[in-house]
């Protein structure tokens, strides 16, 4: 079988600064992929590209077809949420209008659709439903997380692709994120891009991983074998690994 998503030779440019170089990776169904990296190293131009945000050069083939032409609301019709770097929700709008937004692209959805899927995002975010009238700024942080997750779920998707969904979260809230993740993962058979500078984490959450360097792909293969490598080690875990 074919790939849920196949990237080859992806490249983004900025004017004249190349952020990624050649990328080629694929995402299977069900499957998390990791994408780690210093800052600056192509991350979360790679998400942008696959959700119509940014131009691009390759191919993004998700179930078959070429997304490098489509506008990011026909990539989100298609199945693909993207939950960006800084959550993105509209703190001055309610909980659930933020909500609610989400289903604007598919305007014909019916209440009955619209119920089904806040039914899913109450079931594994319980706190987001107690805020429903909540303006969306003065949640705490982990919450807004929970909101911008919650809201790329109203959509149904197929592949979810999260940038850095620990930021400016304490170890308690990030974990507390990530178990909600892996429940998505697991309950839904959701396949999701993981972008994440908790490189633990990220190799931890995940089943296969990528490491970017410059915008190009420099190691790939099972996350916890990706874990093990010396200069992944070095670079980005802190530690000494130890059998």
């Amino acid at each position: 079988m074919a790939p849920l998503l196949q990237i080859e030779n992806l490249a983004v440019s900025y004017g004249v600064i190349r952020a990624v170089r050649g990328v080629s990776f694929a995402v299977e169904e069900g499957e998390v992929v990791t994408l780690i990296g210093a800052n600056g190293a192509g991350k979360s131009s790679v998400l942008r590209a696959i959700s119509g945000v940014v131009p691009h050069q390759g191919t993004v083939s998700y179930r078959g077809t070429d997304l490098r032409r489509s506008a990011p609301h026909e990539v989100v019709a298609r199945g693909v949420a993207h939950v960006p770097e800084g959550r993105g929700i509209f703190p001055n709008l309610t909980v659930e209008e933020n909500l609610r937004l989400a289903m604007w692209p598919n305007r014909r959805s019916r209440q009955a659709e619209q119920h089904t899927a806040l039914r899913l995002v109450f079931g594994l975010f319980p706190r987001i439903e107690e805020r429903l009238k909540q303006m969306a700024g003065t949640l705490s942080g982990g919450e807004q997380q929970m909101l911008a997750v919650g809201r790329a779920l109203m959509g149904n998707p197929n592949l979810l692709l999260l940038d850095e969904p620990s930021m400016g979260l304490s170890p308690i809230v990030t974990r507390e994120i990530f178990t909600l993740i892996k429940k998505i993962n697991q309950e839904k058979g959701m396949s999701m891009i993981l972008v994440e500078q908790n490189a633990n984490l990220a190799l931890d959450f995940s089943h296969r991983a990528y490491v970017l360097e410059t915008g190009r792909v420099v190691l790939e293969g099972e996350s916890a074998t990706v874990k093990r490598d010396p200069a992944v080690i070095e670079a980005y875990l802190g530690f000494e690994f130890v059998e």
